[in-house]
C-alpha cells in the first residue's frame, strides 16, 4: 500500500517498465576506496564504450571515493582536477567521505574520528603523506593537526559539494540506500549514507529501483527493488559499473 501510494504521489512507473530517459546512457560506478588503478581503468573502458553513441551520456559514481585503498588523496585530485568533457560527472557523497568531514570539522568529537580512522582513516591520512608514526600513533591531537595543514582546500570544497542522490527515469542512485516507506523529500542523510539491514532486507516496491554500493557483495546484487554495485573495489581488485540505456541494463567491471 505504501509503495503504491508513493508511486500516485511522486509519479514513478510500473516495476515492469523501468527505464531511463531515450537517448541517454547512464554509467554508474560503485565504491572506489583509494583505487585510483581501477577508477582509471574502468574510466577508460567506459569512455571507449560510450564511442559512437551519439545520445547524452553521464556518469554517476556512488561515493567512497576515500579510505582502505592506498591512494584516496589522489583519487580526490584527480575528481577535483576537472573530469572529461565527454560526460556529464554526478559525484555522490558516500559515508567515507561525510566520516572525513566530520572528522577535520570535530563534528562528533573524537568517537567519530577514533571510528573514522579505524575503518580506513588511516589509510586515508598516510596518503597524503601524514607519517607512519601520527598516522597509527594514539596521540589525536596531532593527526588533527596533520589533516588541517595537508589535505587541501580543493578536495573539502569538493566533498562538501557532493549530492546524496540522483534521480534519472526509474531509477535512483544513491550511496547507501534509502528508508523504506518514506519519501524521499523526507529520507535523512545519515540513510542515504549509512543504511543497510531494513533497506537491503526490504523487498517492497519503492517506486524505482535504487542503485546503491555500501554493503560489499562478491557480484552484482539485483534485486526488483535494487541493485547493489559495490563489490569491494579495494580488496578484490573489481570495480563495478551498471549500464544503463533505455530499459536495458548491463554490467562491467575491471577484472572481466
Amino acid at each position: 500500500m505504501i509503495a503504491r501510494t508513493l508511486q500516485k504521489l511522486l509519479g514513478r512507473a510500473p516495476a515492469s517498465a523501468r527505464s531511463v530517459p531515450g537517448g541517454t546512457r547512464i554509467y554508474a560506478v560503485g565504491d572506489i576506496h583509494g583505487r585510483l588503478d581501477l577508477l582509471s581503468a574502468l574510466v577508460k573502458r567506459i569512455e571507449a564504450d560510450r564511442a559512437g553513441f551519439g545520445g547524452a551520456v553521464e556518469v554517476v559514481l556512488l561515493g567512497d571515493y576515500i579510505d582502505r585503498g592506498p591512494r584516496s588523496a589522489d583519487v580526490l585530485d584527480w575528481l577535483a582536477a576537472g573530469l572529461p568533457d565527454w560526460a556529464t560527472w554526478t559525484l555522490l557523497r558516500g559515508n567515507h567521505e561525510q566520516a572525513m568531514l566530520d572528522s577535520i570539522d570535530g563534528t562528533g568529537g573524537q568517537p567519530r574520528l577514533d571510528a573514522w580512522l579505524e575503518y580506513g582513516g588511516r589509510e586515508t591520512l598516510r596518503s597524503y603523506g601524514v607519517s607512519a608514526r601520527v598516522a597509527l600513533g594514539n596521540d589525536r591531537a596531532p593527526i588533527v593537526a596533520e589533516m588541517h595543514a595537508r589535505v587541501p582546500a580543493a578536495h573539502l570544497a569538493l566533498m562538501r559539494a557532493m549530492p546524496l542522490s540522483r534521480r534519472i527515469g526509474d531509477y535512483l542512485f544513491v550511496h547507501a540506500g534509502i528508508r523504506p516507506g518514506v519519501p524521499m523529500e523526507q529520507q535523512e542523510d545519515r540513510d542515504l549514507m549509512w543504511i543497510r539491514g531494513e533497506f537491503l532486507d526490504c523487498k517492497d516496491d519503492h517506486g524505482c529501483i535504487v542503485v546503491h554500493g555500501h554493503s560489499i557483495t562478491r557480484d552484482v546484487t539485483e534485486r526488483p527493488n535494487r541493485i547493489g554495485i559495490d563489490t569491494g573495489a579495494y580488496a578484490t581488485g573489481r570495480l563495478t559499473a551498471l549500464v544503463l540505456e533505455g530499459d536495458t541494463r548491463r554490467y562491467m567491471a575491471t577484472d572481466d
